[in-house]
């Protein structure tokens, strides 16, 4: 069974085709980072305006490297929330139009739960039950995955999410958007002891709270700055102090909810899954806990159409088709 998966939640437009949930015969993205750099960060209406351009020939380019006519796809699968609602827009009335002349069945898949299946997609996955983080510029959630299509949410960010921190104090920092990718490679060369950071634990509940450490960090720049100290080996610093505290905050709930749950199999999601960082604090944790650490490549990481295809074939599967009267939806929670 071949499966189209759509995606343009956010500012990469991304298509696919995967076989049978599992096999992905092209993945195509094409990113937004280079427009968006100059403002530090995206802005929706030319997010939604390039989409518009991108997403024929980013199509296109999926069925010829997936080798296939259109007209050999089963179904296609869109994400159509959360996100932003101008680029969600341009996906899913893409959508809606191509499933009409192909006379091709549609599936709707919530983000959320493509990141989840982004696992699903690698050569080794997690069995049910298992943990699943999601770490992204939208979002940093812990959810239960009792079984295919059935999820509970554990714990999710009450204010920013991990990306969306890294991206702000990249931005105060002076060093650019995405700020994860630069970050995470000036932390390696930064002294974590040198800054004091709180560590924003909440240690009565899963959820994730990153405000309060952003603001800390934009105190901690302007002290610097006032004493007119703030140099390139600060700037390292305040990086891997930054870092470290995030990834011990990520790490430490995913403890608890282990524990909490007595369940030992965590597979990691999203664009901040990406983080070297994050990765060996997890695998390092691993190690002393008991955890089994699943890891998507890189690439499966950040937004892609893979993902969305592979959850849609899960849902083609138990006949969850939707009508060409659906809506997307900027704000869409996870359910079962």
């Amino acid at each position: 069974m071949l499966i189209l998966g759509i995606d343009t939640s956010c500012d990469d437009t991304s298509a696919s085709v995967v076989k049978d949930g599992v096999d992905i015969l092209s993945n195509v993205v094409s990113s937004q980072a280079e427009i968006h750099k100059r403002y530090g960060g995206i802005v929706p209406e030319l997010a939604s305006r390039r989409h518009t351009e991108n997403i024929i020939p980013v199509v296109e380019r999926s069925i010829v490297e997936a080798g296939i006519h259109i007209s050999d796809v089963d179904a296609l699968a869109v994400c159509y929330g959360p996100g932003l609602i101008g680029s969600l827009l341009v996906g899913c009335c893409f959508v809606k139009s191509l499933g009409y002349v192909l006379n091709k069945p549609v599936v709707t898949v919530n983000h959320l739960e493509g990141h989840i299946y982004s696992i699903f997609i690698t050569p080794t996955f997690p069995s049910f039950p298992f943990l699943s983080l999601i770490v992204s510029g939208g979002h940093t959630s812990i959810y239960c995955v009792k079984s295919h299509g059935s999820y509970e949410e554990l714990g999710k960010t009450r204010d920013d999410a991990a990306g969306e921190a890294y991206d702000k104090v990249s931005k105060m920092l002076g060093l650019g958007y995405p700020g994860g990718p630069v970050i995470d490679k000036l932390a390696m060369q930064g002294n974590r002891e040198a800054i004091n950071l709180p560590v924003p634990l909440m240690p009565d509940t899963l959820d994730f709270s990153f405000s309060g450490l952003k603001t800390a960090v934009k105190n901690t720049i302007n002290r610097f700055k006032d004493d007119e100290l703030l140099g390139e080996q600060v700037i390292r610093d305040i990086a891997a102090a930054f870092q470290s505290v995030v990834v011990e905050v990520i790490v430490k709930k995913v403890q608890w909810a282990s524990r909490s749950t007595g369940i030992n199999r965590i597979a990691l999601s999203g664009g901040v899954a990406a983080n070297s960082g994050l990765r060996k604090g997890l695998l390092q944790t691993a190690q002393g806990e008991g955890l089994e650490i699943f890891l998507p490549p890189k690439e499966l990481c950040t937004d892609n159409g893979a993902m969305i295809a592979a959850a849609g074939y899960q849902r083609f599967s138990r006949g969850d088709i939707a009508g060409l009267d659906f809506n997307p939806k900027a704000y869409l929670p996870l359910s079962s």
